[in-house]
């Protein structure tokens, strides 16, 4: 579970996240969801320790994050364009991971052979393509069966085919009781996955909340358009 209490972060004069309070609970998914600048990715890289908040608390299993890095061997992160070393291959990737990380790679051969990785374990991550990068980042988000998992437009590049595997592991996960954030840009993709949504505009949390709630409050069938009277601020 993630508490986020009072948390502000600015840069210089900017205000980008203002007195955020927010829970995220096991064995659901929520995104996080919001117009460009809306300052979800600083929300995402405070959780994760990499901004450092200007005030208020963030704990990961009761644990305050500041000052500590011990929690992040809970997460796993896959961001939204994947960037690792050019020069290492895959295998030399996941080696690398699994010596920093503390607990150990348990379903590697099932994501390599799900996502038909092979042949591009012994390739430089330069010479593979954007959307096997995109398999890469998957594959090292999830082969060390963290607790918890950050997931920024992760179907963005993939195949049809690893787009529908990428949300039955996900489904998977949400069934095995594990803390699931994901953001998207693909409404449909969110009330398909997803069960409750946070929607920031302007650092400010606007709704929380399930996505059935908000469809039926908005009285719509779709979360893109419940998402855009959000954001226009129409009242029905």
């Amino acid at each position: 579970m993630i508490e986020i209490k009072n948390l502000n972060k600015k840069f210089g004069k900017n205000h980008v996240l203002k007195t955020i309070s927010l829970s995220i609970v096991s064995g659901k998914v929520t995104a996080v969801v919001g117009p460009n600048g809306s300052g979800k990715t600083t929300l995402i890289k405070s959780v994760l320790g990499l901004v450092n908040q200007t005030d208020g608390e963030i704990l990961v299993d009761g644990e305050n994050t500041k000052g500590n890095f011990s929690y992040r061997n809970k997460i796993g992160y896959m961001p939204q364009a994947a960037k690792y070393p050019d020069n290492l291959t895959t295998n030399e990737l996941l080696s690398l991971v699994k010596d920093l990380r503390a607990n150990g790679d348990s379903r590697s051969k099932e994501l390599i052979e799900s996502f038909n990785l092979k042949s591009e374990l012994e390739k430089p991550f330069k010479n593979l393509s954007g959307g096997t990068k995109q398999k890469v980042s998957v594959l090292i988000s999830f082969a060390f069966n963290p607790q918890i998992y950050f997931l920024d437009e992760p179907t963005a590049g993939l195949d049809p085919i690893s787009s529908s595997y990428f949300k039955d592991l996900v489904a998977k996960e949400k069934e095995n009781k594990k803390t699931i954030v994901l953001t998207s840009h693909i409404m449909g993709e969110i009330q398909e996955i997803a069960d409750e949504i946070v929607f920031l505009l302007e650092g400010e949390i606007k709704y929380k909340g399930t996505i059935s709630s908000l469809l039926e409050h908005k009285k719509e069938t779709k979360l893109e358009r419940a998402i855009a009277e959000l954001m226009s601020g129409v009242e029905k």
